[in-house]
């Protein structure tokens, strides 16, 4: 198995494919790959449909798979807010690679059997398949589509991101073999001899104590511990510094414990979702998403310096599994409100996951919306650097 990634920031189409494909190939060292991944920047829109051809015309690509980011990530550098062209280029031995491309507004049933799901995907279960996902934000009904992948394929990993760059439904692009599409999902289903590593760095840090869920109905948090969850805030805030109080106004979240099994819950292993309101006579919270009687919760602070220490986390807890000697490739699918916009200076996480883990190829782009577990559940997140790593399945 052997990676590769090229990064050009030409800005004629024309010039941006040539550099980044000859820089693969060299890298690779052969003009042809069996997986070519590729991510355009909404400065090229007016020539997105020409990029399947361009690429071919330096090496064969073997499947090409992509999408249009508003920033582009490659060879390890991140290009945000200008003209930017990425190829990762894959060489798998061993591997099937299975393509998939899906109209996610006409979803299975959620009460129907995983075999459905499966059937609607094409994909066997049997292979042991990870996934990865790219859709268009405007036409991709995320949470429901992902839980039914979840259902029909528990012990796969999913990842991937929303494409971005465009305003309005068709103003994307998505990438497929020779073909385009503007609308729904492209994926592919890697089985065979590769294994897929998933790192989830929401940005956050937990405040106060994990507290279970005594009173819910929905969306609507009514009591935490028997007490209004605007109560529980009020004497958070008591406890907190300078600095976190004026956190607390602005970039509060709540944190959603996903595994039970958990008796000690740490930093990562709480899915981060946003305060959507809240009912000041009750001292009831609308959070954005679902909530059950039991469940275990935490408040969560989201700055900069908190999105760095928490992506140092989850790269240090990763190191510690022993995998990453092994790591061959990955994809880095990171919110466009990261980067720059956040840190005030460009490839922070880039040079982070590669001073943690050394120096493997790594593409990807700024999404409209991040793939990615949080336990052993799929989500689409905001704000979030989703990776995935691939090393072969033997190691």
């Amino acid at each position: 198995m052997k990676w590769v990634s090229a990064l050009s920031r030409q800005t004629d189409i024309d010039s941006a494919v040539q550099e980044a494909a000859e820089f693969a190939i060299r890298q690779l060292g052969k003009d042809h790959a069996d997986l070519t991944i590729v991510f355009v920047s909404p400065q090229f829109s007016e020539f997105y449909d020409k990029v399947p051809d361009l690429i071919s015309r330096y090496f064969k690509p073997g499947l090409l798979f992509g999408c249009s980011g508003g920033g582009i990530i490659g060879n390890g550098e991140e290009a945000e807010q200008q003209a930017a062209l990425s190829i990762t280029c894959a060489e798998l031995p061993g591997v099937k690679i299975q393509p998939l491309q899906l109209e996610t507004t006409d979803l299975p049933d959620q009460d129907t059997s995983p075999s459905v799901w499966r059937d609607w995907l094409k994909v066997d279960v049997e292979d042991n398949p990870h996934f990865v996902f790219l859709a268009d934000p405007f036409s991709f009904r995320g949470e429901e589509f992902l839980a039914g992948v979840d259902f029909a394929y528990p012990s796969s990993k999913k990842v991937g991101g929303l494409a971005s760059g465009a305003q309005a439904l068709g103003g994307n692009a998505l990438y497929l073999g020779d073909k385009i599409y503007h609308s729904g999902l492209v994926g592919i289903a890697l089985s065979g001899d590769i294994e897929v590593d998933t790192i989830v760095a929401q940005g956050c840090r937990p405040i106060g104590k994990p507290m279970q869920i005594t009173q819910c109905e929905q969306n609507m948090l009514k009591e935490l511990e028997g007490t209004p969850p605007l109560e529980v805030i009020q004497e958070l805030h008591e406890t907190l510094s300078d600095a976190d109080k004026n956190l607390l106004q602005t970039s509060l979240f709540l944190g959603i414990e996903m595994d039970p099994m958990k008796d000690n819950p740490k930093q990562g292993d709480f899915l981060i979702r946003n305060l959507m309101g809240a009912d000041r006579e009750s001292g009831a919270l609308a959070i954005g998403a679902l909530l059950r009687n039991g469940q275990l919760v935490q408040f969560h602070l989201r700055d900069k310096q908190m999105s760095a220490e928490d992506l140092d986390v989850m790269l240090t807890r990763y190191l510690k599994q022993g995998n990453a000697e092994n790591a061959e490739g990955a994809l880095l699918f990171s919110c466009l409100g990261r980067g720059k916009h956040l840190y005030g200076k460009a490839n922070h996480d880039t040079d982070m996951f590669l001073g943690k883990l050394g120096k493997i190829p790594l593409g990807g782009f700024f999404c409209n919306g991040e793939i990615g577990p949080v336990g052993n559940t799929t989500f689409l997140h905001g704000y979030t650097s989703s990776f995935g790593i691939f090393r072969p399945r033997g190691n």
